[in-house]
């Protein structure tokens, strides 16, 4: 048998949010939005969470759907990077 784990490279993690702050060089603020259902009642609710997220070329703006990716720290509080726009702003 042949040890795979090693040649393997570890899974990532993939989330898709909308841009809401591109004011920072080089940083987004991307607000990834889930529904979740009440245990109990069986309502459905939106849980929203902000994550700072690395954009190289600060190419991307408030409002674009983008895909963001699990990389190394690049700062105290930035660990995720845009990997590619879905949908652009619409003007």
């Amino acid at each position: 048998m042949t040890d795979t784990s090693k040649t393997k490279k570890a899974m990532r993690r993939v989330l898709q949010g909308v841009v809401v702050r591109d004011a920072a060089d080089k940083t987004r603020v991307v607000v990834v939005s889930r529904t979740k259902i009440h245990p109990k009642y069986k309502k459905r609710y939106t849980v929203s969470r902000r994550y700072l997220v690395h954009d190289e070329r600060n190419e991307y703006h408030a409002g674009d759907i983008v895909r963001c990716v699990e990389t190394r720290p690049i700062s105290r509080r930035k660990r995720w990077a845009i990997i590619g726009k879905v949908q652009a702003v619409k003007s």
